[in-house]
């Protein structure tokens, strides 16, 4: 018995750092272009500011990107849609842990400019 009591508490605490870190909300965005388009331009935004396309999917509405260089940022790229109304929703993740959502803002007024919302 006075094995076991030690080995749980350090089970216990082992345990606490198996968690995941929570979940930032995503940011969101309505334009009114195709999601495929919105995709595209989301893509070419990220590799314009340094990002590189791990994996895009425009039937899923899916990409990936890694930011080439220190600090490793990862940003999810997710667009749903129909016809010419689309929604984007951007997350980013550093180490592993999330981003907060406005760090965000940016890439999005690159993508409404890079459509031509602005023109």
């Amino acid at each position: 018995m006075s094995r076991l009591l030690p080995a749980l508490l350090v089970a216990l605490l082992l345990a606490g750092c198996a968690t995941s870190p929570a979940r930032e909300p995503p940011r969101e965005l309505d334009f009114a272009f195709a999601p495929e388009a919105t995709l595209r331009a989301a893509a070419e935004v990220l590799m314009a500011n340094g990002y590189v396309v791990r994996y895009a999917d425009a039937e899923l509405g899916r990409l990936e990107a890694v930011f080439s260089r220190w600090p490793g940022y990862r940003v999810l790229v997710e667009v749903s849609g129909q016809g010419e109304q689309s929604r984007v929703s951007l997350t980013a993740t550093r180490g592993g842990r999330p981003l907060p959502p406005q760090t965000l803002d940016r890439l999005l007024v690159e993508m409404q400019d890079q459509l031509g919302m602005w023109r």
